[in-house]
């Protein structure tokens, strides 16, 4: 097909770009943190979660109102990506540490369901039934390489924190441009008539739903685990070793786990397109919650034992993501493949904001490995909405 690949590497390099302000806040809060002083360990999380809340609220409403098939895509995408370079700038004219930062951040997530959506609408334009799971394998690499990033800098030693944000702010801007070169794939269809309920045809078929039942027991578990697997090898290696572990050994073990998936991803795709999409997805959950199981027994063992686990535990806990959005793309009415994508992440991350905040609790009270047993529940639960699908 003339020209596939280089709009698909070209779609792929402008949602890295894009997709860098996302975890900018998480790689320059302990710079504003060290620079404030009077402001509590909390400011951070807020930094995260008010993008992740900012991504639900934003998709949300760009499925109800079917923004990326009602309009140019790749429009979509530039202004969306335009908008969250500059809220994500404007922190660097703002009190630090102040509430408005927090708003900014918000409002960064909020742009941001306007870039990752779309950018797998338009490289699902391009993809053939051959190779669909291969190219949204290669977005979710993105994904997964950007939220290594911030442990990378952090196992380094750390970069002021002013110049990170205006770096993913001017990479957020190079990915707009980019979306220029980008021609619309021969898969893209005009959207049908506007009808305020088109998000809800997710649920209605029974394809798209089951997928995305599959979807949202894969998200109950990843950024949880991608959250606080990296307190869990500190927290592990200082048992071993009778004292505190060094933070650089975890952050770049951390680095290394979660990056490792972007690997999976990829191959994973490959995988899904010759053997199919169920087999892949439910292995993968199959091994990632074995991983949650085998965690809490791991806890305290030599280093190298609690990394070989987790590195297998970070191919296996993303491996499938790009799968599901894949078998979505494939089953929705071409017109509201947009949408539909669109629904399937937003509940994905609504779900994520009750994990990640759970799982504090659950370490308190009854340990990493009882913590992270209760996230095995969803890869258990995704395996049988998958294999229901595959009846």
């Amino acid at each position: 097909m003339p020209g596939k690949w280089r709009n698909l590497a070209v779609i792929t390099l402008a949602q890295v770009l894009a997709l860098s302000i996302w975890f900018s806040g998480t790689a320059a809060g302990p710079g504003m943190l060290a620079e404030a002083g009077g402001i509590g360990a909390g400011f951070q999380a807020l930094l995260t979660s008010a993008v992740q809340a900012g991504f639900v609220c934003g998709t949300l409403a760009s499925a109800a109102l079917a923004l990326p098939d009602r309009y140019d895509p790749r429009r979509v995408f530039a202004a969306a990506a335009v908008l969250g370079a500059g809220a994500n700038a404007l922190i660097l004219v703002l009190p630090v540490g102040g509430e408005a930062a927090v708003v900014a951040r918000f409002v960064t997530g909020t742009a941001l369901a306007g870039v990752y959506p779309v950018g797998m609408k338009l490289a699902a334009g391009w993809a053939d039934r051959g190779d669909m799971g291969l190219v949204v394998g290669l977005l979710v690499g993105g994904l997964v390489l950007g939220s290594a990033s911030p442990h990378l800098v952090n196992a380094l030693g750390g970069v002021e924190w002013r110049l990170v944000l205006a770096s993913a702010s001017g990479a957020a801007l190079a990915g707009a441009a980019l979306m220029g070169l980008v021609r619309l794939g021969p898969r893209h269809a005009p959207a049908p008539p506007f009808r305020a309920a088109a998000a809800l045809e997710l649920w209605r078929n029974r394809g798209t739903r089951l997928a995305t039942l599959g979807y949202l027991g894969h998200m109950w578990e990843l950024y949880a685990m991608w959250s606080w697997v990296g307190l869990f090898l500190a927290a592990s290696f200082a048992a071993w070793r009778g004292g505190p572990a060094s933070a650089g050994e975890a952050s770049l073990t951390t680095f290394a786990v979660i990056a490792v998936g972007a690997l999976g991803s990829v191959a994973a795709g490959l995988v899904a397109d010759r053997i199919g999409r169920v087999r892949v997805t439910v292995a993968a959950m199959a091994v990632s919650g074995a991983c949650c199981l085998l965690a809490g027994p791991a806890f305290g063992l030599h280093p190298a034992w609690v990394t070989l686990l987790c590195l297998v535990w970070g191919v296996a806990v993303v491996a499938d993501s790009a799968q599901f959005s894949a078998s979505v793309a494939e089953q929705s009415e071409p017109g509201l493949t947009g949408t539909m994508l669109t629904v399937q992440t937003s509940l994905g991350f609504a779900l994520t904001l009750v994990t990640i905040h759970l799982m504090p609790v659950l370490v308190a009270r009854a340990g990493w490995g009882g913590a992270f047993a209760v996230l095995a529940i969803g890869p258990a639960l995704g395996c049988v909405a998958m294999l229901r699908l595959r009846r």
